[in-house]
């Protein structure tokens, strides 16, 4: 490991010390159920969201053994907001492994966290370095355009072999002494770096502890890094969301595929089309009464709802179940479906 190299190490780890972020609750801690907990909610998650869910999910499951043994539909409606909901079923299906077959103790190695449900490989370096001190790197996406821009490393991230090279360098860049004590302040310094100073548009260079070190603040680019050319398109697509309300109040939800948008959630029947609802609705569909439609922006795709409700009417061949207020609450909703509901 080259002198530099070492120095991005020190200065890290002494910036993240007296300038980083120290006061949020899943930090000072080595329990690797609440590092973990923390770092699948931060996954395309701000901070300030997370804080709440955090906290409430702790309350009801304060340990990885009651999270294991909570039914699954009691984790999807406490995440229900957070979005991404593969992640509350990974984490649900990842507590059970733990319980069943580690014990109730995460292992301490990367190799064994990234074989487990819904933790990838940064998620594991951030565990192992943060809980055990494992000399393990990370590259979330404000850690891969803080090092891109020191490096100055201009491989097209698309390319799985550039992706490798970065990991390597990332590696190397790593300390190499007091790993106990190091490597937890030098993980959450390049994440307090990439979330606060290293910003994607206008970074604040002179406030950064690496400004010395940094290639692309010499050569005055750093908004060139990272690179990455292939792009997912953004698309939209229209639901028809069908309101089915009994004479007592009652509401028609029906369980989402296992794949797909709000996959496993509790949802009213999806139509893709007015005419394919009516088409269901055959005679009730002259009742039928449209609300306003709205758009839920989902990272790459715009959903444009329309809600149709309708009050009683037949539900012969229908998949689902009738639910009072008090018991679709208590369900995983999306949470654009469970803010609709709340209007009714």
């Amino acid at each position: 490991m080259s002198g530099p190299a070492v120095e991005i190490a020190a200065q890290v780890v002494r910036w993240q010390a007296g300038h980083g972020r120290n006061h949020l609750p899943w930090q000072n801690t080595r329990d690797a159920y609440r590092v973990w907990l923390s770092e699948i909610m931060l996954q395309q998650t701000q901070v300030a969201t997370v804080l709440e869910y955090y906290a409430r999910f702790l309350q009801r499951f304060p340990t990885v053994h009651d999270l294991a043994a909570a039914p699954q539909d009691e984790v999807l409606a406490l995440w229900s907001g957070l979005g991404y909901y593969s992640r509350a079923r990974n984490l649900h299906r990842c507590a059970q492994i733990v319980v069943e077959q580690h014990g109730g103790a995460f292992p301490r190695t990367v190799e064994a966290l990234a074989a487990l449900p819904g933790i990838g490989r940064s998620t594991a370096g951030a565990i192992a370095s943060f809980c055990f001190g494992v000399r393990a790197p990370i590259l979330d996406a404000n850690v891969r355009r803080v090092l891109t821009r020191v490096l100055g490393f201009g491989g097209d991230l698309a390319e799985a072999r550039n992706e490798r090279a970065l990991w390597t360098l990332a590696e190397d860049l790593l300390p190499r002494e007091d790993l106990e004590q190091a490597m937890p302040r030098y993980t959450q310094g390049l994440m307090d770096l990439g979330a606060g100073i290293c910003l994607p548009r206008n970074p604040a260079c002179l406030l950064c502890p690496l400004q010395g070190a940094c290639t692309a603040q010499r050569r005055g680019n750093p908004q060139d890094y990272p690179v990455r050319t292939r792009k997912l398109k953004r698309s939209a697509q229209a639901w028809w969301l069908l309101l089915r309300e009994d004479g007592g109040g009652r509401l028609w939800l029906e369980r989402r595929p296992s794949t797909g948008i709000w996959a496993g959630l509790y949802c009213p029947p999806v139509f893709m089309s007015r005419e394919a609802l009516d088409a269901a609705l055959g005679a009730d569909a002259a009742r039928a009464q449209d609300l306003p439609a709205f758009t839920h922006v989902l990272t790459h795709r715009d959903l444009h709802l329309h809600p149709v409700l309708l009050r009683s009417g037949a539900t012969a061949g229908m998949q689902g179940d009738w639910y009072t207020a008090p018991q679709w609450g208590a369900l995983g909703l999306p949470a654009p479906v469970r803010k609709l509901l709340d209007g009714l």
